[in-house]
């Protein structure tokens, strides 16, 4: 199958004409024309990931690897060291990034990872109905996504309504109609701006909140007929 026929699939599954204009989705890696066979899934690309794929992958990734331009391709510096190895293997890229996060990640993680229905979508942001004490709440959301402890800002003892982005959301803390908010990579000045606002937080993580999009996107791809591999790489951080 040609990349070109798998692109369009992908545009009609999560059209990316929907990106952020800071976003860089799409087509990074490859050619149009070449034929595929295989598909790797993946959040991010890192060396360990490039080495264990065979040569002529489709790589789709959630992130970016070529996100600001490149004025430069020093092989000894990343991502240039990362990109001439994927193309010393003939491995192409796709990014599904911004568009996908509105499309499916975030309905996915509010349904299927935390079990609640969404009242309401708002763009980047999902919204729900919890109505829990918050103790409980957080120690339930920190189980989902398989973190050691909640890393929370509690500002009131009973959760109602809650906002969820995916990632790296803090910059919406200000518009939302919620009383929680839980997204990923949450600094001190965020946690200290929530608690001026009276706007609870759990930090779900940058990488364990979107793990999820090679689960997803493997559903999806199954009706290409292709072989579809979950091959992700590793979370940068380890927990001592």
């Amino acid at each position: 199958m040609k990349i070109l026929e798998i692109y369009e699939y992908l545009n009609e599954l999560s059209p990316f004409e929907i990106q952020e204009s800071w976003d860089n989705s799409g087509l990074l890696i490859g050619d149009f024309k070449a034929d595929i066979s295989k598909i790797a899934l993946s959040i991010d690309v890192d060396e360990k990931l490039i080495d264990s794929l065979d040569e002529n992958t489709l790589l789709i990734t959630h992130h970016p690897i070529i996100f600001g331009g490149l004025k430069q391709l020093e092989f000894s510096k990343y991502p240039a060291n990362l990109i001439q190895k994927m193309i010393k293997k003939n491995i192409s890229n796709i990014a599904m990034h911004t568009n996908f996060d509105q499309t499916h990640l975030n309905e996915y993680v509010a349904t299927e990872v935390l079990g609640y229905e969404i009242c309401r979508k708002d763009g980047f942001v999902a919204y729900l109905e919890v109505d829990e004490d918050f103790d409980v709440f957080a120690q339930k959301v920190s189980k989902a996504f398989g973190l050691k402890c909640a890393r929370t800002v509690k500002c009131a003892q009973r959760v109602k309504k809650v906002a969820l982005t995916t990632g790296s959301g803090c910059s919406l803390m200000r518009s939302l109609d919620a009383d929680c908010f839980l997204t990923g990579d949450v600094k001190y000045h965020d946690a200290m701006e929530a608690k001026s606002i009276k706007l609870s937080l759990i930090d779900i993580g940058h990488y364990e909140s979107e793990y999820f999009f090679a689960q997803i996107m493997q559903k999806h791809l199954k009706i290409l007929g292709l072989e579809v591999i979950i091959a992700s790489s590793e979370n940068p951080f380890t927990y001592i």
